[in-house]
């Protein structure tokens, strides 16, 4: 996320409401990050669930409540798929919150 960018801002932030695996921001925009690795790329990029999606939406609102540098930013919640010998896939906006 460096190369593209971004400040990392925490790596595996623990929440009372889960884990999120990476907070990154460029900008104004906060990303939320989810990351998965499996044997096949193809296989990362549907390991994302929509129940994980509500968890990481939630711990990601509860971070942001604790965080007073962040409330003027965009959120966007992405995901990075890792598979060996591949080059890691990052998809920017994999989701939106629903509601």
């Amino acid at each position: 996320m460096r190369a593209k960018g971004y400040r990392v801002l925490a790596r595996r932030a623990k929440t009372p409401l889960g884990e999120i695996d990476l907070i990154a921001r460029r900008g104004a925009v906060i990303a939320f990050i989810e990351v998965k690795a499996r044997d096949d790329l193809t296989l990362a990029l549907q390991a994302l669930t929509p129940v994980q999606c509500r968890r990481i939406e939630r711990a990601a609102q509860w971070w942001l409540g604790h965080r007073r540098d962040a409330a003027d930013a965009d959120l966007r919640f992405d995901l990075i798929a890792v598979a060996p010998r591949r080059l890691p896939r990052h998809l920017p906006d994999a989701w939106r919150p629903q509601g």
